[in-house]
């Protein structure tokens, strides 16, 4: 019986696993004004921006992945999340405020106003984010 106590808990029950903290947290983009606001906060501290289309399967396991990216380190990093299928007109300006080309999923890093990286795809989950601290 110790296997079974193991899976399913001494009641019979299911043991739950201890959820994991998340260092991320996310700050909706849902204005063109906040584009203003982005690029001031960015001539203090690294900002980030992630694109993500919520009928995309890839960039539902990407977005996965970046979240996964956050250690306690990086909880400090501003991060704005924009729902593409929401606020296409955001992401418009973002390419021409930024001058990077539309991608999804997509992560755009701003330093001092301007984009200093940016990837698409699984390549954001690559990212090294103890750069931008």
């Amino acid at each position: 019986m110790g296997i079974f106590n193991k899976v399913f808990g001494a009641n019979g029950e299911k043991e739950s696993k201890p959820e994991k903290k998340s260092y991320l947290h996310w700050i909706p983009l849902t204005s063109v004004d906040q584009l203003e606001e982005i690029k001031e906060q960015s001539k203090t501290a690294s900002v980030l921006i992630f694109k993500h289309s919520t009928r995309c399967g890839i960039s539902s396991m990407v977005i996965k992945r970046f979240e996964n990216l956050f250690q306690e380190e990086h909880q400090h990093l501003k991060v704005y999340y924009l729902d593409l299928l929401s606020y296409r007109t955001i992401s418009d300006e973002i390419g021409y405020a930024f001058q990077v080309m539309h991608q999804s999923p997509q992560l755009i890093v701003v330093k001092n106003s301007v984009a200093v990286h940016h990837a698409s795809h699984y390549d954001i989950a690559a990212t090294d984010l103890t750069r931008f601290l």
